[in-house]
């Protein structure tokens, strides 16, 4: 069993940044891809970013391809999710996942553990 927990949400201007992080506990012995995922009420869960166990494979959505970075620490067992330049559409509960094995992907129900989300709000 893994234990997700997402912080550094918050309230933001459009343009400006945040930096959400994700820290695992539990059996984070085992090799655990990284997924970060948001929803708005009402809206399908939208896949925002992927990172592979070593970190050396990343994956993006167009929608913040070139504004957002994902990286990890297994040192620390943590994932982060430096998101830029924020726009007023990526209001939303932001959630990280965990996959079992090596590497990341875009679908929601490939992820085994979950954490509770943390909410981002960025104004106009």
């Amino acid at each position: 069993q893994v234990q997700l927990v997402e912080s550094g949400g918050g309230m933001v201007q459009a343009g400006g940044s945040l930096r959400l992080s994700c820290a695992a506990s539990g059996r984070t012995g085992s090799s655990y891809a990284m997924g970060w995922f948001r929803q708005t009420p009402g809206k399908e869960r939208e896949f925002v970013a992927a990172i592979n166990w070593s970190g050396g494979t990343t994956y993006y959505p167009d929608s913040v391809q070139g504004r957002f970075t994902i990286s990890r620490d297994n040192a620390k067992n943590t994932v982060y999710l430096q998101m830029n330049s924020l726009k007023p559409e990526d209001t939303a509960i932001y959630s990280c996942a965990a996959k079992k094995g090596y590497s990341g992907s875009r679908y929601y129900y490939e992820y085994d553990y979950w954490g509770q989300g943390t909410q981002v709000t960025v104004s106009s």
